[in-house]
């Protein structure tokens, strides 16, 4: 006979894997706490650019699968944008040719086409994909949450041990590295360049197969969002001068209009990557279940859902 205390479960983790994880294990009828270090709205995953596409993900296939489910998600969320944050907007992914997308892509999005000389410059794909406003998204998931019977409590945790129900789910992303431990988690910096929009409405994300930078603009309501880096085993989360006037003058040489736009600010965040994410289950010397969820890279907003999902499914045996 199953008791209150065992459909306890403690997520452990606050940024966007760890709320949609909580989010769907207690709508599925357990009993969730989610323990975060910090608020929701202070996580790396309200840094995040928020454009749904597989990035910096391993293994590809299942990070496909996964982003599809999430999709199906956001196109559904994606109804009321000022509610959860999601909006399907228009863009371009330039150095990407129609036929170089896979039937994984190409069967959901039939949208998809060339991008026209008068959309970018070389070889492009337009696309229309979800864009998901994080400052939104993430207080949305807590209290959809909270809505759902879940509490969230704010408190630092030195070990996955101190969490005292009979299942656990970490999702603590860079946080792994210490508190499993495990040392095949390192960050990947990336910094944001945050401006007024000039008027821009569509996104653009650029590759500079030369020199290996990813230039993008992403409009989200009120700003928009000009990047990236990708620093591999950097730990610094202060944005750096020189990195952000370089990422305006890339931005700017793919939109002129970019070099005028006010700045409203800098944002960093430490992408948690990993070679593969860890997405499995272990039983603890005690008995107690401990399912990983952690590892995601650059995609931890676009395969949340499908991760998520598959992560209750391993914590509710």
């Amino acid at each position: 006979m199953e008791t209150e205390l065992d459909d306890e479960v403690v997520v452990v983790g606050g940024g966007v894997t760890g709320l949609t994880t909580a989010v769907v294990l207690a709508e599925r009828g357990r009993r969730v706490r989610l323990w975060t270090r910090d608020p929701v709205e202070r996580t790396t995953s309200v840094v995040a650019g928020g454009l749904w596409w597989p990035y910096r993900i391993e293994p590809v296939a299942l990070a496909q699968a996964w982003a599809l489910r999430s999709l199906d998600v956001y196109e559904d969320l994606a109804a009321r944008p000022a509610e959860t944050g999601v909006r399907m907007v228009e863009g371009v992914l330039g150095e990407t040719r129609p036929e170089e997308v896979g039937a994984w892509a190409s069967a959901r999005l039939p949208g998809l086409r060339a991008a026209r000389a008068e959309e970018y410059a070389g070889p492009g794909l337009w696309a229309r994909l979800p864009l998901i406003d994080m400052s939104t998204h993430l207080p949305w998931l807590r209290e959809r949450l909270v809505a759902a019977g879940g509490v969230v409590e704010t408190r630092p945790v030195a070990g996955l041990a101190e969490a005292d129900a009979p299942v656990v789910v970490n999702c603590t992303g860079l946080g792994a590295r210490e508190l499993v431990p495990d040392p095949a988690v390192r960050p990947v910096r990336g910094q944001l360049v945050v401006v007024e929009n000039p008027g821009i409405r569509t996104w653009l994300v650029s590759a500079d197969a030369g020199s290996g930078e990813t230039t993008y603009f992403l409009p989200q309501p009120g700003r928009l969002l000009l990047g990236g880096t990708a620093e591999e085993d950097a730990w610094s989360t202060d944005p750096d001068p020189r990195i952000a006037e370089a990422i305006v003058r890339r931005c700017a040489e793919l939109r002129p209009e970019i070099a005028g736009a006010r700045v409203l600010g800098y944002l960093v965040g430490l992408r948690p990557a990993r070679d593969a994410v860890r997405l499995e289950r272990e039983t603890l010397p005690d008995g107690r279940l401990l399912v990983h969820n952690y590892g995601h890279g650059g995609a931890g907003v676009t395969v949340a859902w499908g991760c998520a999902e598959e992560a209750a499914g391993l914590a509710i045996p």
